[in-house]
Order: C-alpha cells, then sequence, then structure tokens
C-alpha cells in the first residue's frame, strides 16, 4: 500500500492550485491510499450529497497546538465536578455515525454514508480513531480523526450532553501530548475550537509543521509504511492517564 500512496500523493495538484474557498481539486475515490496520501498532504475530502467528491487544502489552516489547549474556566469547572469516562476506539462507528446524525443548525450533513464507509476502513486498518465520553454505560459525547505520524487531523464531534465533546477533546489532547504529537489540524476555524487554543495559520506555515509531523510517502515498495498504525482501544486514567483497555 505504500507504493499505492506515493502513487496517490502525486497526483494531487499542488496546494497553491486551490480557489480562494480552499478547494484544490475534485474527483478521484475514498479508498484507504488515497485517503492516506491526502492527509500526509494536508488535504482532506469534504462536500455534500448530489456534488462531486472535493478535496481542501485551506488557507489559513485551523490548528491546535496540542500544548495551548486549554477549556474554558466554566468547562473545567463542570468536568471537575461531573466527569466522563473517557475511551478510545471502542466505539468508532458509533462515534462516527452520531456525528453524521442531522444538528438543529444545520440543515444537512457532510458525513455521507460513503465518507462513513471509507473512513471505518481506515480505523479497521488503524489509521482512524474516535475519542469517546461516557457516563453510566452511556455514550454521551465523541470525536473521530485520522492520526499519521505526530499528526492528527480531526474530523467531527458531538455531544448529547454540556461538555461531552470538550471532555472528549480534553482527553485527545492529553492522548496527543504524552505520545509527542506536533499536530492537531481542525481544519476549519470555529469558536468553540478557538476558544480552547486553536488559532488560524497561513497555508505554508501549516504544510511546514506537517512536513516535520508526517514522513513523506517513499515512491519505493517496501513492507512498512512511513507511519505506524495503532489497533487497540484505550481507557483513561486520573492518575496514570491513557492505559490500554484489557476489556
Amino acid at each position: 500500500m505504500r507504493k499505492q500512496i506515493a502513487l496517490y500523493a502525486a497526483q494531487f495538484p499542488s496546494p497553491g492550485c486551490c480557489t480562494a474557498e480552499g478547494i484544490l481539486c475534485a474527483g478521484g475515490d475514498l479508498l484507504p491510499a488515497r485517503l492516506l496520501a491526502a492527509y500526509s498532504r494536508g488535504i482532506f475530502p469534504w462536500y455534500g450529497e448530489d456534488m462531486p467528491l472535493l478535496w481542501w487544502c485551506p488557507d489559513p489552516r485551523c490548528v491546535l497546538p496540542p500544548d495551548a489547549f486549554h477549556l474554558p474556566r466554566r468547562s473545567a469547572r463542570a468536568l471537575r465536578n461531573h466527569p466522563f469516562e473517557l475511551r478510545m476506539d471502542t466505539a468508532f462507528s458509533r462515534v462516527i455515525r452520531a456525528c453524521a446524525a442531522p444538528r438543529r443548525d444545520s440543515e444537512g450533513t457532510w458525513i455521507l454514508p460513503e465518507m462513513i464507509a471509507a473512513y471505518e476502513r481506515l480505523h479497521a486498518l488503524g489509521y482512524a480513531h474516535s475519542v469517546e465520553a461516557w457516563r453510566d454505560g452511556e455514550l454521551l459525547g465523541g470525536l473521530y480523526g485520522v492520526a499519521l505520524g505526530r499528526a492528527f487531523f480531526g474530523e467531527s464531534m458531538f455531544h448529547l450532553c454540556p461538555e461531552a465533546s470538550r471532555a472528549a477533546l480534553a482527553g485527545l489532547v492529553a492522548f496527543l501530548c504524552e505520545r509527542d504529537f506536533l499536530l492537531l489540524d481542525c481544519q476549519q476555524a470555529t469558536p468553540h475550537m478557538l476558544a480552547m487554543g486553536a488559532r488560524e495559520i497561513p497555508r505554508k506555515e501549516f504544510l511546514a509543521l506537517l512536513r516535520q509531523a508526517v514522513p513523506v510517502p517513499d515512491p519505493e515498495p517496501v513492507s512498512q509504511l512511513p507511519w505506524r498504525p495503532w489497533r487497540m482501544s484505550f481507557r483513561h486514567d486520573a492518575a496514570l492517564g491513557w492505559l490500554p483497555d484489557e476489556r
């Protein structure tokens, strides 16, 4: 698959060819190798129903440096008083489907059935991951994204009760810091993320940071990818941090 990733990566246009909105190109498919090639170059898919598959690399780019993350005081206080149980990769399919569910402030969703299937394939390969906030055995919030090298590309989050998605994000940041990740990509700025330490940076700066975090695929076929997937679930312990989930 490494040879395929390198081939697909070379097929994408230069990010400098993007439209003002950040659209780079259209077409292709959502096969794992193409998705991994796209993320390795800072490109992600985003489109709606009855639209072609669109690939984006916006300028500016919203990122959250893991060491810059902070919770608003009200959220931090609420999570101390009513903590969630945090897990990783124990309910990926439920999380991505919850993220795709209709929302009051949106007319539709870009997480279409073929998008769900594509990221479930990436999850099975060990590249797409979910962070989940549970309470009393009920999944109340979470997020999902793609991890390559020392970069995590956030895709979407959801919550069914206040602070659940923030709890999942706080857990993700702790996981990334424990493993010396350099980059948490938020793609586009929202007030929700900016309030927790995210910032917009020029695309050129983002791509330079990405090159530090994600090795460039080698065109020569070898047995190992330049980034290692993980295929285990985790649970968060308040005292010990993230631990392998042996349940």
